[in-house]
């Protein structure tokens, strides 16, 4: 009887330790499955309309291809709400989880994790300007760890779009904001297309978004047009601008359609959402090994889209010419 009991405790003592084995076994394949996903961060700098759809045009491009969230990769999505000492923060967290690449959307959000390594391969998206920005050797040859997409749109055309709308046009305000680096360029596209077209000009820059309304009030009676480039600052605080340029039949030429559905007259610029898509391509590239940052240009979206918002032209008293 005690051989009996024994017995039977031995084998309850190995089939425990042989649950114990498999169910730990089990748990280190589940945490080793859940480990194997690629990791993704990604820092916007902020929410509107452009970036956003840079956002979720990347995010579908890479499921597109076969590199979707939940499933073999994981995505860790940041926005600052465009505050520069958030960038910060959250570059710092995205490079601290070790992530496997780095989408930056805006040129704050990519000066801010570009700082901080040198290692992991970041994408960039909605940078004018990667290289007056410092983000990379040359725009055709990026030389590190840095490369993506440019959101530049052609501004010369959107002046020209500008004299078009408004034959009569003397002056033209124009406005961005004085800390972004791709605002400033932008601005001195600007000014060189304004000057082949014999028009003059008037800066109206911003600082902070507290100042928005002012600056745009100044320009009442001094400008007959205002123009606004891809201005992260001033696409977020759009409805403002409309607001005062609408209520004093003010003209508006934007750079992009975000800006066109948050209250701008009209834009011939890029579709942000195909930027994003055209950006996961670049990421795909390199996720898979096949190319790597250092050796892939910048790239920039060839076609254009003209899109107008029709209660800013009926309170301007504006009727779209044949374009």
């Amino acid at each position: 009887m005690k051989k009996s009991v024994l017995v039977l405790l031995a084998l309850a003592v190995v089939a425990l330790a042989t649950g114990c084995t498999k169910k730990n076994a089990v748990s280190a394949h589940a945490s080793e499955a859940k480990d194997s996903k690629l990791k993704i961060g990604i820092i916007q700098l902020v929410e509107h309309p452009a970036l956003d759809a840079a956002y979720k045009g990347f995010v579908d491009g890479l499921a597109d291809a076969g590199y979707k969230d939940g499933e073999n990769i994981a995505i860790d999505y940041q926005n600052a709400q465009g505050e520069q000492a958030n960038c910060v923060t959250i570059a710092n967290k995205l490079v601290n989880d070790k992530d496997d690449l780095i989408l930056a959307i805006a040129t704050p959000a990519a000066q801010a994790v570009a700082q901080l390594t040198k290692d992991i391969p970041i994408l960039i998206t909605a940078v004018t300007d990667p290289e007056s920005a410092k983000l990379v050797e040359t725009n055709a040859h990026p030389g590190n760890n840095v490369t993506g997409t440019s959101d530049l749109t052609p501004v010369s055309a959107q002046i020209d779009l500008l004299k078009r709308i408004v034959p009569n046009a003397k002056t033209v305000g124009l406005m961005f904001c004085s800390s972004e680096q791709n605002s400033v360029f932008q601005i001195g596209l600007a000014k060189t297309a304004c000057e082949r077209s014999g028009l003059k000009y008037v800066e109206g820059s911003v600082s902070n978004s507290n100042e928005i309304q002012q600056v745009t009030q100044s320009l009442v009676g001094k400008v007959d047009a205002i123009y606004i480039p891809t201005d992260n600052m001033l696409a977020a605080g759009m409805p403002l601008v409309a607001q005062v340029a609408n209520e004093n039949k003010i003209p508006t030429i934007v750079g992009e359609d975000g800006m066109v559905q948050s209250g701008g007259m009209v834009t011939y610029g890029i579709n942000y959402y195909e930027l994003g898509k055209q950006t996961a391509v670049q990421a795909v590239a390199v996720l898979k090994g096949e190319k790597k940052p250092a050796d892939m240009p910048i790239e920039y979206l060839a076609k254009c889209d003209l899109s107008f918002n029709e209660e800013s032209l009926k309170a301007v008293g504006i009727t779209l010419p044949k374009l």
